[in-house]
């Protein structure tokens, strides 16, 4: 999170950032020490020259001068400063900055990155995708970053004073799981302290920072972090993160408590709606249209109002196995990606996520089968959950338990990477937009973010989510075939059309409000229940 002493940015780099000085006198500078060449000129690619390349003395202001923090939008003066820094990067004048001009360019401005620091900031805001950035971009790329930098200096300076002493940083680090000694904190402190106060103001925070490209502020993961107690009924989301002071004071198993009784009182108020979904997805079709209000009033004549409920039991069962299982395997997987950070990247965070709801749904894929099976079953056709994993083995044998599970895994790629790319778009979004004070949304705008982004991803996967119900239930459909996945696939295209693969969307995207909502506010009185901190 926070960077060594040697990458910390000169203060005649600093000037250049949004930082006016009245009526400055530029001094003369040997002009070596701005306008050297690239190494390997034909590394960047070809863009529009520039006239002249400037030297370090156009843009180093007399250090006697005081300096006056401006908006981060600007204005003619800093512009200027801008296009002069930019120029000094661009080392071999082609109008645009490549990782080679960033690597000599920075050297000679006494700034240290890594080649791999230097792609992702390179890669951050190369718009056209041409692998350099030229003005426009560059600025862009500054400015936006400097935003979350702002931002997240406002979140660490809890008095409001516009510095951050070592108390506020050992406080922030704490929000985040992470317990420093007074010591190390004064450290931290010392590696961004340019002028000796043992505090951090604005410039020095954003100086030490500008040209770091930084993806994960703690600040604002903290507050952006994708929570799974949205129970939208689907369990293909990627697993809560805990900090390390969750795990080590056990509020994390308060968390996961609180959120599967949650999931379970979400679950059982939308079970209807869900009974309804898988109905339609197996029995509705061109010849036979069930539309929501005739499938409602079929199942309460089929098997009376109770019978609405039916297969929610072991829908509401297997969250915790799922929950438990998915924690572990997550933290595992981290550990065996080599990531020892508080809070993963998104591909990272992906991969991890995806691969541990692969390991959870395949622990307690049975138990997915048997909720469909129930959830189609005639009245008085099962006593109960034992009763009817009992028929299923004793007539089809264990494969059966198994069915549908290779849609059922392929679904997980599409909807967890969906969701996590759709709420990171939506966060970032709002951050441009929308943060002024803080990087803290709110409640609302998390819900409605979460919300989106999940039923985003329900949308991406929900063919795969039709096909595995289909094949879960063949076995119920007297004299029907039993077809592979994807001819399946074929069959439904061939006979009812591409709508065929999202019959029973109405009842699944008519819970998801209701969902989210109860989920919210059951896990809000468990955490207070159980005693969880809310940070």
């Amino acid at each position: 999170m926070m960077h060594q002493q040697g990458s910390l940015m000169p203060p005649l780099v600093s000037d250049v950032f949004c930082q006016c000085r009245s009526d400055e006198t530029h001094r003369g500078v040997d002009p070596g020490g701005g306008g050297g060449h690239a190494e390997d000129p034909s590394s960047c690619p070809p863009s529009k020259p520039v006239p002249r390349q400037p030297v370090v003395g156009d843009w180093h202001s007399d250090p006697g001068q005081s300096a006056h923090p401006c908006d981060i939008c600007g204005g003619p003066e800093q512009e200027h400063r801008l296009k002069v820094l930019f120029q000094v990067l661009d080392v071999n004048g082609d109008g645009g900055i490549c990782v080679n001009d960033l690597t000599i360019g920075l050297k000679k401005l006494g700034v240290h990155r890594t080649e791999h620091e230097l792609m992702k900031i390179v890669k951050a805001g190369d718009k056209d995708l041409d692998g350099q950035l030229d003005f426009e971009e560059f600025v862009h790329y500054l400015r936006d970053h400097e935003k979350k930098l702002r931002l997240v200096f406002k979140s660490l300076d809890k008095k409001n004073d516009g510095r951050i002493d070592s108390q506020e940083i050992m406080q922030s680090l704490r929000d985040l799981g992470v317990n420093i000694s007074e010591e190390q904190a004064d450290k931290i402190l010392k590696s961004m302290d340019q002028n000796g106060t043992m505090t951090i103001d604005w410039n020095e925070w954003r100086d030490y920072h500008l040209l770091h490209p930084a993806d994960n502020i703690p600040e604002i993961i903290l507050y952006w972090k994708h929570s799974t107690i949205l129970d939208v009924g689907e369990s293909l989301l990627v697993p809560d993160e805990f900090t390390a002071e969750e795990k080590k004071t056990g509020m994390w198993w308060r968390h996961l408590v609180a959120g599967g009784g949650a999931g379970a009182a979400s679950r059982t108020c939308t079970a209807p709606l869900d009974r309804l979904k898988v109905l339609m997805q197996v029995h509705a079709s061109k010849s036979n249209s069930m539309h929501m209000t005739g499938g409602f009033v079929q199942m309460i004549r089929e098997g009376g109002v109770r019978s609405l409920w039916r297969g929610n039991g072991i829908n509401v069962i297997k969250i915790a196995p799922e929950s438990a299982i998915k924690f572990m395997a997550y933290e595992q997987i981290k550990r065996l990606i080599g990531s020892n950070q508080e809070t993963l990247g998104i591909t990272e965070r992906l991969v991890a996520g995806s691969l541990a709801g692969a390991s959870a749904q395949s622990s307690i894929y049975p138990m997915e089968v048997l909720k469909t099976r129930l959830a189609l079953g005639r009245t008085g056709q099962y006593s109960g959950i034992v009763d009817c994993a009992k028929h299923i083995l004793q007539k089809e044998g264990v494969a059966a338990f198994y069915k549908g599970y290779v849609p059922n895994m392929l679904g997980i790629i599409p909807y967890a990477g969906i969701d996590l790319a759709v709420y990171e778009t939506l966060k970032n979004y709002w951050l441009q937009r929308f943060a002024t004070d803080s990087a803290n949304p709110g409640v609302f705008v998390l819900l409605a973010c979460g919300t989106t982004s999940s039923t985003c991803g329900q949308l991406a996967s929900y063919p795969l989510a039709l096909v595995r119900t289909r094949m879960q239930a063949q076995a119920t459909l007297e004299g029907g075939p039993q077809m592979s996945m994807t001819a399946l696939f074929r069959h439904i295209i061939r006979t009812e059309g591409p709508t065929g693969l999202y019959r029973g969307l109405a009842p699944n995207f008519m819970k998801v409000i209701p969902s989210v909502s109860i989920s919210y506010v059951v896990y809000e009185y468990l955490k207070i229940a159980l005693g969880v901190q809310s940070k």
